[in-house]
């Protein structure tokens, strides 16, 4: 009776492997074929003239908001908590890159090569960041984590504001907080306070902006299908239970919080080497909410829902630019029409039941078993 019910166990471990796997191959397949098949159509329709130039500057964009979308499914879906403060993050990424790459100029001309040590310098101040603020408030829960990181995220964008960084004649970095940086002239300024970055050499492409989402999405899926990944959802799903069995919850919400910080600072610096200036004032309270409308119209803890909803309200607001003023009041209806039908149970109900009547059934093979027979 033992043996037979240990068999049992390791049977029903052995399928929720399994099916566990499943689920990774298909949420990893459907993620890359949509980046793969939106970065090929968008190239032909840029070379075939089919998409016009205003809508071919959202192409990083819409990739930097996919991997932000991503990102932030790491805490929200993946940790199930809610935080208000990844413009913080891309406002840290954005800034370190640009004055990394300003700095290399002169030692490196590879504009590709200065965009990959910016990058990499842009995640691990982020991630430092993230530590820093991840350290004494994911004790919290809720709203008030919510309320913490949103303050965070203001935080970062008022220290820009008074923030001035430059080069002296000696090529080395210097800051202040006023308007004049002692050794400094005003070619050598790199980030001015509230007008931000200008002249920022534009390093970032299309193709690069894609390499960052796949490389976001191998991260994210990696990390949900790990060992450490399976213990992160279990604390989410029953904190309690998961501290019960010896889970140290207070390290793996930190672990998902500090890579995600670090993605978001890595899409933040991509964001900054599209643009010629960058001021602080973009990196506000309302670009935090607009990557969380990412994650919550895709679904919470649905990675390529989130991506689709990202390139959908990027390109959204440009593709209504013919409306002129009405621009902005159309997105809003879109938004609240597609919100009520992505979580109204009798709206889903029908689609699904539409969507069975639609696919096809498998066919039976014919063959029938022993007790069929009988």
């Amino acid at each position: 009776m033992a043996d037979r019910l240990k068999k049992s166990i390791n049977a029903k471990g052995l399928k929720g492997a399994a099916k566990g796997s499943n689920q990774y191959k298909r949420e990893a397949i459907i993620s890359y074929g949509i980046l793969i098949v939106g970065y090929i159509l968008l190239q032909l329709g840029a070379a075939t003239g089919l998409i016009g130039r205003n809508l071919q500057g959202q192409f990083v964009p819409i990739c930097v908001y996919m991997s932000l979308a991503i990102a932030l499914n790491l805490v929200v879906g993946l940790s199930g908590e809610l935080s208000l403060g990844h413009a913080g993050f891309m406002a840290v990424g954005v800034f370190t890159g640009i004055l990394v790459s300003r700095i290399l100029e002169e030692s490196i001309s590879a504009g590709w090569l200065r965009l990959i040590i910016a990058l990499i310098a842009a995640a691990f101040v982020a991630s430092i960041a993230g530590f820093i603020i991840g350290i004494p408030i994911l004790g919290l829960r809720g709203d008030y984590l919510a309320i913490v990181t949103l303050a965070f995220g203001e935080i970062v964008r008022n220290l820009m504001n008074v923030l001035y960084f430059g080069l002296d004649t000696n090529g080395r970095l210097r800051f202040a907080f006023n308007h004049t940086i002692e050794g400094v002239e005003t070619s050598g300024r790199i980030i001015t306070g509230a007008i931000g970055a200008t002249g920022v050499d534009k390093t970032a492409s299309f193709t690069s902006a894609a390499l960052l989402t796949a490389f976001t999405l191998f991260v994210v899926l990696n990390l949900k299908n790990s060992k450490q990944g399976r213990a992160i959802m279990s604390i989410r799903d029953n904190r309690i239970a998961g501290e019960s069995i010896g889970l140290n919850v207070r390290k793996y919400k930190l672990t998902a919080f500090v890579i995600s910080a670090a993605l978001a600072g890595m899409a933040g610096c991509m964001f900054g080497q599209n643009y010629s200036t960058m001021a602080p004032a973009k990196f506000n309270v309302n670009t935090s909410v607009l990557i969380l409308v990412f994650v919550v119209l895709g679904g919470i803890g649905n990675i390529w829902g989130g991506m689709i909803a990202a390139a959908l309200l990027t390109v959204l607001p440009e593709a209504l630019r013919q409306f002129a003023d009405y621009r902005m009041l159309t997105y809003a209806i879109v938004l609240i029409v597609v919100m009520i039908c992505t979580y109204n149970p009798t709206i889903k109900a029908r689609i699904a039941a539409l969507a069975g009547k639609i696919r096809p059934k498998k066919k039976s093979s014919g063959k029938k078993t022993g007790k069929e027979a009988a």
